[in-house]
């Protein structure tokens, strides 16, 4: 199903938007080769990606233990490595990418293609 999101310039490069598309909370970034949506929560303990930090124009950092996920695949960079000692809880909560869904763009809407 392909949902209307926003338009293109209500997110400016290097930022993030928060958009509801069907059922999905859907998180989508402006990058500088375009539009990604990504699930809007750290699959570690859940904390909210809109908080987190771009990195490198690449990654999404989550603001509570650091994991870091490839924003375009959503594939996991580095896994939950703050603060010390986090690696214990990292047993019980492995290493699991983010969901990602298409972005399309017609005219000047953003469109997120969700199942």
């Amino acid at each position: 199903m392909r949902i209307a999101a926003c338009k293109t310039s209500d997110i400016p490069q290097g930022e993030s938007r928060l958009i509801q598309a069907g059922e999905e909370a859907v998180l989508i970034f402006h990058l500088s080769d375009g539009f990604f949506a990504t699930q809007p929560r750290c699959t570690h303990v859940f904390a909210p990606l809109k908080r987190g930090k771009i990195l490198n124009d690449k990654c999404v950092q989550c603001p509570l233990h650091r994991a870091r996920f490839d924003i375009r695949t959503g594939e996991v960079e580095d896994w939950a490595n703050f603060p010390p000692g986090i690696q214990l809880l990292n047993v019980v909560r492995g290493e699991k990418s983010l969901k990602t869904w298409p972005v399309e763009i017609d005219g000047d809407q953003l469109f997120v293609v969700v199942n």
